[in-house]
């Protein structure tokens, strides 16, 4: 292994927010036991709450619709860190096409590139129908963390990361209208960014009315955008103790609240992976996509997965692929009951 001593790497990785998450999971473990080392991560602006806990990394914020737009954004860039970082390494956690220019331009100016193995070919083999080949495949938290040691440094990732707790300021319980736990706090996160992902809204619906059925209880409903924020307030609207948190919060004060929740409800997306990097238990619905591509949420349990076995299952690795059977079985077959059920034996 190589000495870490006064050393600075770059680590890029632009998006999604569910990946950059779990980047932070790592990056959090490998600056604990490397603390001699230097971090920039470059990554888009909104993501850089998940990185502001984590002593020994500076976010350099990356403007993706304007300064940063196209090849004449990242060659500008690449400039940019290169006169105001002083990093010898570079790791691309993404392996798009702006992070591919940017590494051959490094690569250009004498800098170690480490690339992430995405293992696109395994993943093919995994949701191709009929002749898949069903088996589980690398986590996406151990893909990262092989490119730290095939850097040359010592990570070694725990099975969980540590619980978290951070404080609520007044003005952010004021947001959402002040709530006392008197009870459990559940988080419900029913969205994702393609159809094969989501539950259906009438059959979650009926999930959270039985989260909602004791008073001393409180649901919290996250997610993004009009349609999601619109969706979600109609449900608050019938439930005294659900709360909508979606406009109200910013991503920061997002990240505190569900540090304080009992149990997270979530899809294969995003929410999945914020709760992990502050230790939440999930329960997590899955598709037309399958945790044995390597995307379950870092130190959850696969007893806590809720999904319906079916031959055509994964579909796809992202489930941005349209049903073939038309009717989405993956989601609706699952009964709102058995989700509550899990829900409900998390302690």
């Amino acid at each position: 292994m190589q000495k870490s001593k006064n050393r600075h790497i770059l680590i890029v990785r632009l998006s999604a927010m569910g990946d950059v998450a779990m980047v932070a999971s790592v990056l959090e473990q490998f600056c604990r036991q490397n603390p001699s080392v230097y971090v920039t991560m470059v990554t888009n602006t909104f993501y850089k709450p998940f990185f502001d806990h984590i002593r020994g990394v500076a976010v350099y914020c990356v403007d993706l619709k304007k300064r940063h737009k196209g090849v004449m954004g990242v060659m500008r860039l690449c400039l940019s860190l290169l006169f105001k970082c002083r990093f010898e390494m570079v790791l691309d956690l993404h392996d798009v096409i702006r992070s591919k220019i940017l590494r051959k331009l490094y690569k250009l100016a004498g800098k170690k590139i480490i690339v992430l193995d995405k293992g696109r070919d395994e993943k093919e083999r995994l949701t191709q129908f009929p002749d898949k080949r069903f088996q589980p495949l690398k986590t996406t938290i151990e893909r990262y963390a092989d490119c730290f040691v095939r850097a040359g440094f010592r990570l070694e990732m725990p099975s969980a990361p540590d619980r978290k707790y951070y404080e609520m300021s007044s003005g952010m319980r004021e947001k959402i209208g002040n709530p006392k736990k008197t009870g459990k706090w559940y988080g419900v996160a029913p969205f994702a960014q393609h159809q094969g992902k989501i539950y259906p809204i009438h059959l979650m619906e009926q999930v959270v009315q039985q989260l909602c059925a004791d008073p001393a209880d409180t649901v919290f409903l996250f997610g993004g955008g009009k349609d999601e924020q619109n969706v979600s307030e109609s449900i608050a609207r019938k439930y005294d103790n659900c709360i909508s948190v979606i406009s109200k919060l910013s991503l920061g004060e997002e990240i505190k609240l569900i540090s304080h929740l009992d149990c997270m409800l979530s899809m294969d997306s995003s929410a999945m992976h914020i709760a992990s990097l502050v230790g939440v238990r999930v329960v997590s619905v899955w598709g037309a996509t399958h945790y044995y591509a390597g995307f379950l949420g870092y130190g959850q349990r696969v007893e806590d997965i809720v999904e319906v076995n079916l031959d055509c299952r994964p579909c796809s690795v992202y489930g941005n692929k349209p049903c073939f059977r038309y009717s989405y079985e993956c989601m609706n077959a699952i009964v709102p009951q058995n989700i509550v059920d899990k829900v409900k034996q998390v302690r």
